[in-house]
């Protein structure tokens, strides 16, 4: 099983960033959890360039997430809404297609009290217009400067809330490969 972890954050030092590294650290085989390196390398979306000379940047995210059985999407929160690079990533990802049907979990993490609430619920309506099957559960952090070190998540209770979101991702992965026929 292979999960794909998305980060909206271009910060060096993100929290955001540092809960996907936490999740990978956190996942052992027969699943895999792959950090995709970087949406801000990619272009601004234009309909004129996807319809006509798709980039190679994001042919690849569109596979990447083609090949996965669920997505984790981390998101900072910037004024009670995502980060500009998760709306342009998403906004590439709404003509491939290879987001709908996807099993979906939803993390922030934030200095905030709100623990990224905004950005969360901004995503998950996203996601849904997508057709993204975005899953009940969802990582929030707040306060985070207290939960981490050395890039990793170190309070135990956002750990065991991670490990929680990584298994209900997992269970909804293999009944949306069930439901499909195509889970070995």
């Amino acid at each position: 099983m292979r999960i794909l972890g998305l980060c909206g954050s271009l910060r060096s030092g993100s929290f955001n960033a540092s809960v996907l590294h936490t999740a990978a650290d956190l996942t052992v085989a027969p699943r895999e959890f792959v950090v995709w390196p970087d949406l801000g390398r990619l272009p601004f979306f234009n309909a004129d360039v996807e319809a006509t000379a798709l980039p190679g940047i994001v042919a690849d995210l569109r596979a990447a997430v083609g090949a996965a059985d669920g997505v984790l999407v981390v998101t900072p929160e910037y004024a009670h809404g995502t980060s500009g690079v998760l709306k342009n990533a998403l906004e590439w990802l709404v003509g491939g297609g290879e987001i709908a049907g996807k099993p979906v979990a939803l993390a922030s993490a934030s200095t905030a009290i709100t623990g990224g609430d905004g950005a969360r619920a901004w995503v998950s309506q996203t996601l849904t217009v997508m057709s993204a099957r975005v899953i009940p559960q969802d990582l929030r952090v707040p306060q985070a400067a207290r939960k981490f070190a050395d890039g990793r998540i170190t309070d135990e209770p956002t750990l065991t809330a991670l490990r929680e979101l990584l298994d209900a991702l997992a269970e909804a992965a293999v009944e949306a490969n069930e439901t499909n026929g195509t889970f070995a």
